[in-house]
């Protein structure tokens, strides 16, 4: 066993993992037997390979750690394990070992043999392989021949980290499995609160305040970011996400403009009833749990005040105003995407009317009240046709109207079936009919859109293309 004092240290740093620490420290002990094979397995977030690395470091066990997910092949992961061990060789025992003999490593026989000649005549050693359930081009033996290695290689203890436990993939019985199970509620709250951040950034004058002491300070600290953090967890990442990742991320980006008012003087530090009356904007967006790359520059700050002294979120300004997402899709797919709008809206009896070349498309679409006073108007209005439910349309018509809409020919290098077989991995087009057949690309089958008319009409606007004028009846 560990002192008690280096357990303490890890139990302070990872609060909540204290059952994990515990079989860590009772199978990994430098007075004991190391076991030939452990699989930590959790979800990612849950403190796997953070807790491994502290305590193989702590423990002064010569360890070699190596991230699978870099390695681009099969044996490029079994080079950087050799080169790995080498150096962790050298480290611990403080001397320089030949890298002659181990500069090529081919197959697995050749790592066991390069493995059993490095350590021979050494003490204990651990091999650690982090996420080597996502390992790219790994041969198909490469897990059952891990799990035996500890078996043939004296004092050689290797340590599998993966998200999913793996006891088939071995074809061993009798693993030890290390399960580093979800955060609950009451586990994520005392994670982040541990280490509250600051109400003020710079600390308010002691002139003014004189009774604001640096420990009133880290006392308020606590105690409001302390319910900050349960509204956050209660009204966000309870049901966008669990784990500990998202769940900090969210209250970090929630921080600043939820205290901005305690800040500026408008409440107190312990006036979060109405803080929270005042703020309840910031919960009610999905801004703080969406990650993006590109900064949106249409809005400098996240949130604006009212006059009041109310905060409404930017999502709820200008940037909320548009309610559809138009994807940035290249130029002869928008024009697929609007084909298939008007085969699903159109009748087929209406193409030749509107998508001969040789005819006006305009001249029947819509009449002038003048026109029609022959023609005995209905008594019930007539819905439009955008709003109905779309319409299964065939492949051949989908490729004819999509010509029809080009003015110049498609060239060679458009594949256009590769194209659409994309769009209904993207779930833009829907197979309708023909579902027995094995080919997604039937002739035979039946197609169906996926979109409304506020996506077509903006990727048709995108494509200097009115959609409405090629609808039938219009769009009132």
């Amino acid at each position: 066993m560990l002192p008690d004092e280096i357990l303490e240290q890890l139990n302070s740093s990872f609060p909540c993992r204290e059952t994990q620490i515990q079989q860590l420290a009772t199978l990994y002990n430098a007075q004991l037997p190391l076991p030939p094979l452990l699989v930590a397995h959790g979800l990612t977030a849950t403190g796997k390979s953070s807790i491994i690395r502290s305590y193989l470091k702590i423990s002064s066990l010569p360890h070699a750690i190596l991230n699978s997910r870099e390695c681009i092949t099969g044996r490029h992961l079994l080079e950087c394990i050799v080169a790995s061990c080498l150096d962790a060789l050298d480290a611990h025992y403080d001397e320089q070992i030949d890298r002659k003999p181990y500069a090529r490593t081919e197959n697995l026989s050749s790592l066991a043999v390069a493995l059993g000649r490095m350590l021979d005549g050494k003490s204990k050693f651990v091999l650690v392989l982090d996420g080597i359930d996502n390992q790219r081009e790994a041969p198909p033996t490469l897990l059952p021949a891990l799990a035996r290695f500890g078996e043939t290689i004296p004092n050689l203890s290797i340590m599998l980290v993966t998200t999913l436990p793996i006891p088939h993939a071995l074809h061993r019985p009798g693993t030890p499995h290390l399960h580093f199970s979800p955060y609950n509620r009451t586990a994520l709250l005392t994670i982040l609160g541990q280490q509250p951040p600051k109400i003020f950034l710079t600390p308010p004058s002691a002139e003014q305040y004189p009774d604001y002491t640096p420990d009133l300070a880290a006392e308020d600290d606590e105690w409001l970011w302390g319910r900050f953090i349960t509204t956050v967890y209660d009204a966000l990442s309870k049901h966008s996400g669990r784990d500990l990742v998202s769940f900090r991320l969210a209250a970090t980006r929630l921080w600043r403009p939820f205290v901005e008012p305690v800040v500026n003087g408008t409440f107190g530090t312990r006036d979060f009833s109405r803080l929270m009356v005042n703020r309840r904007a910031l919960f009610q967006v999905e801004d703080s749990v969406l990650d993006k790359i590109i900064a949106d520059n249409t809005n400098i700050s996240t949130h604006s005040t009212t006059t009041n002294g109310s905060v409404i979120p930017a999502a709820l300004g200008t940037k909320r105003k548009v309610r559809f997402i138009a994807h940035d899709l290249p130029f002869y797919t928008k024009h697929l995407l609007i084909a298939a709008y008007l085969a699903s809206y159109n009748p087929s009896r209406t193409d030749v009317t509107y998508f001969m070349k040789h005819t006006d498309k305009r001249k029947n679409k819509r009449r002038a009240p003048g026109a029609t006073a022959g023609v005995t108007k209905s008594k019930h209005r007539k819905i439009s046709r955008h709003l109905l439910t779309p319409s299964p349309f065939s492949l051949d018509r989908l490729l004819a109207i999509f010509r029809s809409l080009l003015v110049e020919t498609v060239p060679q290098v458009a594949d256009l079936y590769t194209q659409i077989a994309t769009l209904t991995s993207m779930r833009l087009l829907v197979r309708a009919g023909g579902v027995g057949s094995s080919d997604v690309l039937d002739p035979g089958a039946k197609w169906r859109v996926n979109f409304g008319w506020e996506y077509v009409r903006s990727l048709g606007r995108g494509v200097n293309l009115e959609v409405g004028e090629y609808l039938v009846g219009g769009v009132d």
